[in-house]
C-alpha cells in the first residue's frame, strides 16, 4: 500500500511539473530522494509520456488542422519547424547518448539550475515584454527552441517547457499563448520517441521482466489525469498573467536546496 501511494505522489508531482516552467525531471528526483524511492528510468519517461498524452488531448484539434490542412501554406510552414526543432532535439540526443552521457542524479545541480532558471525567467520575461506583441513562429525560434529542449534534457532542473516558452518568447515570438503552443507541440514528439527509446533499452537488455508495469501504469494514468488539469490551468493562467510566481517558486526551492541538504548529496 505505502509503494501504491508512492507511486500516485510521483504520477501527481509529474502530471504537475511536466508543463509548468519549474522541471518536471527535476521534481522526481527530489522526490525520488527525499521519501517516495528511486525509480527505473522507463518509469519516469512512462509518467513523462502520460502528461504527454494529456497534452496531446488537449492540442487534438490543432493538431488535427495541422495535419489534414497541411496543403495551407501556414500549416505547412508551422508544421516544418515543427519537425526541425523535433529532429534537431533528437539528434543532439543521439550524439549525447553515444558518449555515454548520463543525468546527474545528485541534489546539489537541481538546485542550482532552479535557481539559474528562475532569475533567467524574471529576466527573459522583463525582455520579452518590452518586444512588440508577435505571435509568428519563425525558423531562428524553431531551430533555437529545438537547441533549448535538447539542454534541459541534459540538466535536470532547468525545465523544458520553461527552457523552450522563455526561448521563444526572447528570440521573436514574444506572446506568451504562441510562444507556449510551439514549446508543447514540440515536446509532444519529443516525449514520446524518448519514451520509445527506453522501452527499446530495456526490451534489448531483457529489463521487462524485472520492470515494475503495474506500478508504470498506475502512474502513466494519474500522470495523464493531472497533466491535463495542470495544462488546462495553465493555458488559461497565462492569458492573464506572467510567469514571474514560477521563477520565484523556483529560486525558493533552489536556495531551500542548497541551505538545507548537504553539498554533494
Amino acid at each position: 500500500m505505502t509503494d501504491l501511494i508512492h507511486v500516485i505522489l510521483l504520477g501527481i508531482i509529474e502530471g504537475v511539473t511536466e508543463f509548468l516552467p519549474i522541471s518536471s525531471t527535476g521534481h522526481l528526483l527530489i522526490a525520488e530522494k527525499f521519501g517516495l524511492g528511486e525509480r527505473s528510468d522507463l518509469f519516469n519517461v512512462g509518467i513523462q509520456a502520460g502528461a504527454i498524452l494529456a497534452v496531446t488531448f488537449i492540442y487534438w484539434s490543432r493538431i488535427w488542422q495541422l495535419f489534414t490542412q497541411w496543403r495551407d501554406p501556414a500549416n505547412r510552414d508551422y508544421l516544418f519547424k515543427l519537425f526541425v526543432a523535433f529532429m534537431i532535439t533528437v539528434v543532439l540526443g543521439l550524439i549525447v547518448t553515444h558518449y555515454g552521457f548520463k543525468l546527474p542524479e545528485k541534489v546539489t545541480p537541481i538546485a542550482w539550475a532552479l535557481v539559474i532558471g528562475g532569475f533567467w525567467m524574471l529576466g527573459a520575461e522583463g525582455l520579452a515584454a518590452k518586444q512588440v506583441d508577435r505571435t509568428q513562429v519563425t525558423w531562428r525560434v524553431a531551430i533555437l527552441v529545438g537547441l533549448a529542449q535538447m539542454v534541459a534534457g541534459v540538466f535536470p532542473g532547468t525545465s523544458r517547457s520553461g527552457a523552450t516558452i522563455f526561448t521563444a518568447m526572447l528570440v521573436g515570438t514574444s506572446n506568451r499563448a504562441a510562444a507556449t503552443e510551439f514549446a508543447f507541440l514540440v515536446g509532444i514528439p519529443t516525449m514520446y520517441a524518448a519514451t520509445g527509446y527506453e522501452l527499446l533499452k530495456v526490451m534489448k537488455n531483457g529489463g521487462v521482466a524485472h520492470e515494475d508495469w503495474s506500478a508504470l501504469i498506475i502512474g502513466f494514468v494519474v500522470s495523464l489525469i493531472v497533466g491535463f488539469i495542470a495544462v488546462k490551468w495553465l493555458l488559461g493562467y497565462i492569458r492573464t498573467h506572467r510567469f514571474t510566481w514560477f521563477a520565484i517558486y523556483r529560486i525558493v526551492l533552489g536556495v531551500a536546496l542548497l541551505l538545507l541538504v548537504p553539498a554533494g548529496t
